[in-house]
């Protein structure tokens, strides 16, 4: 009897996604795909992963993000049974995996570095994984063709890897993932090896695969533009820990860290009044030094001390007379602005504060001004707390 295509029944499976351009919300099951709980590994006196608790929903992109030795990579692969936890559990839709090895794992992991056969075919690169199980060979053919149409690889299944870009083998490795159908797909770092505008190109096919697929992924980067783009979640890891988990949006806008606020996006740590302030660029507009800022607006006088040009932007190094960091503001391009080096300038936004504050503050999607300080007293917990000036100055 023939199968039901394999897309039709990956997105039968989920239900959570809506049909449409728009992307619906993961929908939270009662059992999630992953289940970590109390999650430790050590390697000697090197505490790797310390701890972690954490929940990904079914159907959800879901991104680890943070630097090196932070523990992400490590956390993904006491997900995929390659290392053994030293205490805690892994739970796949609620059965204990812990111990299990790799294949007894309903998980596929895309790597770094694709790690295809290069005496093998595309097709029979797909379809090595169906082999190993001993999938009928009509099957075979049936899934690994559609299987390189979901990655938009069709006509492309006679050619070796070495004839191939390094975007299309990433789409083989994702390919010979998704043929077999798992539970969760694991992906470390694997856009790490292609270049900036390949990068980008890849993000978009990502998300649009998970979409049309249904499987749930999780992403190990420590690229802050990919999580952003394509997550539905994000966990930022630190030390072996996380510091906060919850969509894109909310960790730039709303960072409970310093750590999340210095990582997630370009932001400036601002220390007014015994308070630690967030500031990010795109919330600062510069004046001259003689320009009085318009009513409502705070301020701190400043020299440039360094320009940057990137082509759409220029970045301005900002040292406040005030002390504390240099504000950096960075601004669509109208010209090189180049000659604005050495020139004293005034750092302002909008919003009502005490003298002598910075300009400080995060936009809510409806454009207001949103209060926002952390505090070491309160363990990071944003929130407006004494000396937090709301600001929202147009670039």
């Amino acid at each position: 009897m023939a199968s039901r295509p394999w897309r039709r029944r990956l997105s039968a499976l989920p239900a959570e996604r809506a049909a449409g351009d728009a992307p619906a919300q993961p929908a939270r099951a009662a059992e999630p795909d992953v289940r970590l709980e109390g999650l430790r590994k050590l390697y000697g006196d090197v505490v790797a992963v310390a701890g972690v608790d954490l929940d990904v929903a079914r159907g959800e992109f879901f991104t680890m993000l943070g630097p090196s030795g932070s523990g992400k990579t490590t956390t993904l692969r006491l997900i995929a049974g390659f290392e053994t936890p030293d205490g805690g559990r892994v739970l796949l839709r609620g059965r204990d995996v812990s111990r299990d090895p790799p294949y007894a794992r309903d998980v596929n992991t895309v790597f770094q570095d694709y790690a295809l056969f290069p005496h093998m075919s595309v097709d029979e690169n797909v379809a090595y994984g169906l082999k190993i199980k001993k999938v009928p060979r009509v099957e075979r053919r049936t899934r690994v063709a559609e299987a390189l149409e979901t990655v938009r690889l069709t006509g492309y299944g006679e050619r070796r890897p070495a004839q191939l870009s390094g975007g299309q083998r990433q789409r083989v490795a994702l390919a010979r993932a998704l043929v077999n159908r798992p539970q969760v797909l694991l992906l470390d770092e694997p856009l790490g090896a292609l270049d900036l505008k390949l990068r980008q190109e890849m993000q978009i096919e990502l998300k649009r695969i998970q979409r049309e697929v249904g499987i749930t992924f999780v992403y190990v980067t420590h690229d802050q533009d990919e999580a952003l783009t394509m997550s539905d979640r994000v966990a930022v890891f630190r030390d072996g820990r996380i510091e906060q988990v919850g969509p894109p949006a909310e960790l730039y806008e709303h960072p409970r860290t310093p750590f999340v606020a210095g990582f997630v996006g370009v932001s400036n740590l601002l220390n007014r009044d015994g308070v630690t302030h967030t500031v990010r660029p795109e919330k600062i507009r510069m004046l001259d030094a003689d320009e009085q800022p318009e009513q409502g607006m705070t301020f701190e006088d400043g020299r440039v001390r360094e320009v940057v040009y990137a082509g759409m932007a220029t970045r301005y190094i900002v040292e406040l007379d005030g002390g504390g960091r240099r504000v950096d503001d960075e601004r669509h391009n109208r010209g090189a602005g180049g000659e604005a080096r050495g020139r004293d300038n005034r750092v302002a936004g909008r919003g009502a504060g005490r003298g002598g504050g910075a300009a400080l503050a995060e936009a809510r999607a409806d454009g207001q001004a949103a209060d926002h300080s952390v505090g070491e007293e309160q363990h990071g917990v944003g929130g407006a707390g004494p000396g937090a000036v709301p600001a929202g100055g147009d670039v």
